[in-house]
């Protein structure tokens, strides 16, 4: 299957099964005589395997890891739950990150009359670079 193909099938962009190779995530693809890179079945599994780990937010680092367990036979399921536990605390932290900025734009969004008035206290608190 072509990268195209590879792309269509997985969901991953072409220029991205390009990174992910330049990158050692997955192996470099078999070249055809005509120079094209050709991807096997189990290219494919291992991208979609990238894609859904990536979809459930595990960055690049971390995918990478995920992949080393998955293809190791002799790992053992703690390691794997340990790394899904540290994900969780970064969504976690992330979750309420995102909450305080939400409430802030609340509070903010509240304060402002939304008329044809000049002053806008969204304005005043972005220049004033106010943390959230």
């Amino acid at each position: 299957m072509n990268i195209g193909e590879a792309a269509t099938e997985t969901g991953v962009p072409a220029k991205t099964i390009r990174y992910y190779e330049s990158i050692g995530l997955i192996p470099p693809a078999a070249r055809a005589e005509n120079g094209y890179r050709h991807y096997t079945n189990f290219d494919i599994e291992t991208l979609k395997f990238i894609q859904q780990s990536r979809r459930l937010g595990f960055s690049v680092k971390d995918v990478g890891g995920l992949l080393e367990l998955w293809r190791d036979k002799d790992r053992t399921s703690a390691d794997v739950k340990a790394m899904a536990l540290r994900h969780i605390d970064e969504v976690e932290k992330r979750i309420a990150e995102l909450q305080s900025i939400r409430q802030t734009l609340v509070d903010l969004t509240q304060r402002c009359h939304g008329d044809d008035r000049p002053d806008c206290p969204i304005l005043e608190d972005l220049a004033a670079g106010k943390d959230a």
